[in-house]
């Protein structure tokens, strides 16, 4: 969900990414998992994301003298690559939570997800709410 934001609204540097915290990070429409209003299905949402974010360092922990681009250039260890599968699939399970779909056909569709929940967190209405 995140890259589909950043390929978005990141600037570029010839063919690179410029990720800035003012632009991409600050602005992205994070999932509803507030601990304030935590029912038990956000609390299970939450947990499945610490738990897949877990296996996506262990993976990379497994690879000894790895370094991050040797990790996710081609072709990527096979215990990476399912780890942050399951971390995607739980993210997008977090956004399904918000509003979302349990599954988006393409980049597009999540970007246009992404930008209908930015304008609900940022809109003065909602504040006033």
């Amino acid at each position: 969900m995140h890259m589909a934001w950043v390929r978005h609204v990141c600037g570029r540097l010839k063919s690179d990414y410029r990720y800035t915290n003012q632009i991409v990070y600050n602005n992205f429409p994070w999932p509803d998992l507030d601990a304030k209003s935590a029912t038990a299905q956000v609390q299970k949402s939450r947990s499945a994301i610490e738990l897949a974010a877990q296996a996506v360092l262990d993976a990379r922990a497994a690879e000894a003298g790895a370094t991050l681009a040797d990790l996710y250039n081609p072709p990527m260890p096979e215990k990476l690559l399912k780890a942050h599968r399951a971390l995607d699939a739980a993210v997008d399970a977090a956004y399904a939570l918000s509003g979302g779909k349990k599954s988006w056909k393409s980049d597009a569709e999540r970007v246009a997800f992404l930008f209908t929940r930015y304008q609900a967190v940022t809109s003065l209405q909602a504040a006033v709410s």
